[in-house]
C-alpha cells in the first residue's frame, strides 16, 4: 500500500482490525488513507485502529479498568469501550449546562455523558485508571490546565492516551486561535475547524509538532512517549497516526 504521498494502486486489502478484532477487508476510497482507508467491517480508520492497537498492547486489562473519554466521536474505540468497559465515563464540553451534571443520551452507547471542561475538571483526584481524548488537544485553549486536570484525576499508575494531528512535525508546536478577557482572538488566518460530535464544528486552536510530549510533561508530570505503529497488516498506514502515552509513574531510580 502506497504512502499519503502517493497514489493509491491498491484499493482493497485483507488483513486483521485491531478495532474490532475480525478478519476484514481494509478498502481505500481515495488517496488519502487518513480520511479513505476503512474496515469493511466496524468502518474505522488508520487512527482508530492504531489507537485500539496501542491500548491493547500497553493495557490489556483495559475492560476491567475505570476510564474516563473526553468528546467521543463514537468510532469503534469508543463505541467498545463504553459497552466492554467494567466503568467507563464519558464526557463533553457545554458551557450551557451545569459541569458535573448528567446528560441522558439513549441514542448513544454509553447512555449518558458528563458535562465537563477538561481544563477544569469536576472529578475527584485519582479516580481514573486511564483517560482517553482523541483528536481533542488541537481544541482547548488552553492545554497546559488540561493536562494538569487530566493528571490530577488519574491514579498512580494510571496514563492518558491520546491522538492529536501532528501537522508541525518538526516544526515548533503554534497557536492558531487565543482566548483573551472572554473573546477569541484568530491568530492564523482562515479559522480552522473540525467535525465535532455535538456542534456544528469545533475550532482548531493549536497545531502541534514532535514537540507536544515535553510540553505535556512539563505541565503534567506525567512521562510521556510518542508511538508510531506502521503495520499494513493492521490496516494501520496513514499521515498523522500517531499515539501519545502519559504514564502518571515516578521516574525510575537507575
Amino acid at each position: 500500500m502506497p504512502h499519503d504521498d502517493e497514489p493509491t494502486s491498491v484499493a482493497r486489502l485483507d488483513g486483521f482490525c485491531p478495532g474490532c478484532e475480525q478478519k476484514v477487508t481494509f478498502v481505500a476510497s481515495g488517496p488519502y488513507l487518513r480520511n479513505t482507508f476503512r474496515c469493511s467491517n466496524c468502518h474505522s480508520l488508520p487512527r482508530h485502529r492504531a489507537l485500539k492497537h496501542v491500548l491493547a498492547s500497553y493495557y490489556p486489562s483495559w475492560r476491567d479498568l475505570v476510564v474516563h473519554e473526553a468528546s467521543p466521536g463514537w468510532d469503534i474505540v469508543s463505541r467498545r469501550l463504553a459497552s466492554e468497559c467494567a466503568a467507563y465515563t464519558a464526557s463533553y464540553y457545554d458551557p450551557g449546562k451545569p459541569r458535573g451534571s448528567i446528560v441522558a443520551a439513549p441514542e448513544m452507547p454509553c447512555g449518558s455523558y458528563r458535562i465537563e471542561n477538561l481544563e477544569n475538571l469536576t472529578f475527584a483526584d485519582e479516580t481514573f485508571d486511564l483517560v482517553l481524548a482523541q483528536d481533542v488537544f488541537e481544541h482547548v485553549f488552553f492545554p497546559n490546565l488540561a493536562i494538569m486536570e487530566v493528571a490530577r484525576t488519574l491514579k498512580p499508575g494510571g496514563a492518558v492516551i491520546m491522538t492529536v494531528p501532528i501537522v508541525r512535525r518538526m516544526n515548533a508546536s503554534r497557536r492558531r486561535a487565543a482566548l483573551i478577557k472572554g473573546e477569541v482572538h484568530h491568530l492564523v488566518q482562515p479559522p480552522d475547524y473540525h467535525g465535532d460530535p455535538l456542534k456544528d464544528g469545533a475550532l482548531v486552536t493549536l497545531e502541534w509538532g514532535y514537540d507536544i510530549a515535553g510540553y505535556l510533561s512539563y505541565h503534567s508530570g506525567l512521562s510521556f512517549t510518542l508511538v508510531q505503529v506502521d503495520n499494513i497488516a493492521l490496516g494501520i498506514r496513514a499521515d498523522l497516526n500517531d499515539v501519545l502515552i502519559g504514564m502518571k509513574q515516578p521516574v525510575p531510580a537507575l
